[in-house]
């Protein structure tokens, strides 16, 4: 069976976005000092490349939360298609977890995204359907994450975590009751620890 992966930034207290996120800041604030490892930060070295590698590597399926995919609460507004312009990063089906129906909006370069309406194993289970061989990634934000953990569907989660403490924010762990994972590669920057889990068998 293919794996299911996860990649998250994430802070030294543990939030994965800092507090108001908002379409001028997608991360809340100081949530973007989570990511210079890939940002272009000039102290990133050869362990963030590998990381980089590690985060852009092709699946066939992913599923994210609305938070995830835009700022926009309530009813839909039609004009926003997501935060990444007219080719998003993904070039596969995304299932995006809504209470708010929409049809599915196809982008440049193969990705379409799909607004699932009932729940995380809805979602998961299309993912699943439509990545085939290829395997599912969890994109987040923090709500889906936690889901997909609590679920124990994730096969390998990979965690760069930040010399930061935000303080507040959007944590992945919390209502996560075990930790059933064992660290299988680590690299490390100025910008991140990378800790490379696998699902302990």
């Amino acid at each position: 069976m293919p794996d299911t992966t996860c990649h998250m930034s994430i802070s030294l207290d543990g939030f994965v976005a800092g507090p108001d996120q908002s379409r001028e800041n997608p991360l809340g604030k100081r949530g973007f000092e989570l990511h210079g490892w890939h940002t272009g930060d000039a102290r990133a070295n050869e362990a963030d490349e590998i990381a980089v590698g590690w985060l852009m590597r092709p699946r066939g399926a992913y599923v994210m939360g609305r938070n995830m995919f835009g700022p926009i609460r309530g009813e839909w507004d039609d004009d926003w298609r997501g935060w990444w312009g007219a080719e998003p990063p993904y070039h596969a089906p995304v299932f995006v977890l809504t209470h708010y129906a929409r049809k599915p909006i196809e982008m440049e370069g193969g990705t379409t995204f799909h607004f699932v309406t009932d729940g995380f194993d809805v979602a998961y289970a299309r993912a699943r359907e439509a990545a085939g061989d290829h395997g599912v990634d969890i994109a987040g934000g923090a709500s889906t994450v936690r889901q997909a953990l609590i679920a124990g569907v994730v096969d390998e989660l990979t965690l760069d975590i930040a010399p930061v403490l935000l303080g507040t924010g959007e944590r992945i762990f919390d209502g996560v009751e075990s930790f059933r994972f064992e660290p299988v590669e680590v690299l490390h920057s100025p910008l991140a620890t990378h800790i490379r889990y696998r699902r302990a068998s």
